[in-house]
């Protein structure tokens, strides 16, 4: 075990910011590591605590940085600059990491490590009940019901089943929404960087080689790619036009992959019926008001990702490559990819751990 390995000089974890809804990860992992939590309401408070803390209790080998981090972004050098030049490993408990300068974490000599697996499940959960609230008109319906109209003003909504759902992105959480709409015999399209015989046979799901044939091809189009330059604004005007007449759309991956101003104009124009969103371009602060106002979105406030299970999940998946890191020298599921670096904490091959 690491803690037969390293009883002279364990290594040392920095939680930025309080574990919420731990599941007692801090605890458990604390007979492998030394473990501290940094409490900061902010990015701000964070900087200006972190060469104390370092100080005081360092040096810090590994990060972890909690789900939902927004206060802290970005994950950068200005941020991260007084752990140097101990730190070896960041994990994040969260699945998107473009608030996290892994280019510069590469060159520095630090692995980056997001949650693949942790919050799948959930996400995908809310991406379908995003779709069946779109397609059923749910919030609408709430309203009419509240008012007291009892279905007054309310049209017929739409069925899910036989519909054709092209999904952008068929990755862990992809996956996971193609399995739920096949329960409701829902057709399956997707695009993805490389083609999925097993997913196809598993779910009848059709391959499209470009995003321009997917938007052509189905009623309901759902996000679940990574927001990169190449993914910025990848649903704007130009691919709204190729919709078809009344169609979905539902984000719950990053608000800038979907181009906000395209999306209003769909709306209003008809183009696309409804949206479900759980991100959105800007947020919190810089959220556009036609969504916070308009009755052809169904909202949330990013959630999608955030329940007590994807908490817990994460919290292990973080420590599960912690772990992998100062066992083996390789995090078990890396972002990028770190030469080797000789230090007192690097594993020996002929020791068993």
């Amino acid at each position: 075990m690491i803690s037969d390995l390293y009883q002279s000089q364990r290594p040392k974890v920095l939680y930025l910011g309080e574990p919420k809804h731990s599941s007692r990860g801090v605890e458990e992992n604390s007979k492998h590591f030394d473990i501290d939590i940094i409490h900061a309401a902010d990015r701000k408070e964070l900087m200006n605590k972190l060469p104390a803390m370092v100080a005081a209790h360092g040096p810090y080998q590994a990060a972890v940085c909690r789900l939902s981090p927004q206060p802290y972004e970005p994950f950068d050098e200005e941020l991260l600059a007084p752990l140097l030049p101990h730190l070896r490993i960041v994990v994040s408990a969260q699945s998107g990491f473009n608030d996290f300068d892994v280019d510069w974490m590469t060159k520095a000599g630090i692995w980056f490590c997001n949650s693949r697996y942790a919050t799948g499940e959930a996400t995908a959960d809310m991406t379908f009940f995003l779709l069946l609230a779109i397609l059923r008109d749910t919030s609408r319906a709430e309203r009419n019901f509240r008012q007291g109209l009892w279905r007054k003003q309310l049209e017929l909504s739409q069925d899910p089943a036989d519909m054709t759902l092209g999904i952008v992105g068929m990755g862990n959480i992809g996956r996971k929404v193609a399995r739920k709409a096949a329960a409701f015999n829902m057709k399956i399209r997707y695009y993805n960087r490389r083609r999925l015989p097993d997913e196809e046979a598993r779910y009848g799901a059709q391959y499209c080689a470009t995003v321009e044939e997917l938007l052509q091809s189905v009623d309901v189009v759902t996000i679940h790619c990574p927001l990169t330059p190449e993914t910025t604004r990848l649903i704007s005007t130009k691919q709204f036009e190729m919709m078809k007449q009344g169609s979905y759309i539902i984000n719950t991956a990053r608000g800038p992959i979907i181009d906000g101003q395209a999306l209003i104009e769909a709306l209003e124009s008809g183009k696309i019926a409804r949206a479900g969103l759980d991100v959105f371009p800007g947020e919190p602060t810089g959220i556009h008001p036609y969504f916070l106002e308009s009755d052809k979105v169904v909202v949330q406030p990013h959630m999608g990702g955030l329940t007590k299970g994807s908490f817990s999940k994460a919290e292990k998946e973080c420590f599960t490559n912690i772990m992998s890191y100062f066992r083996t020298g390789r995090p078990y599921a890396p972002v990028n990819d770190v030469l080797p670096r000789r230090d007192s904490f690097e594993p020996e091959e002929q020791k068993s751990i």
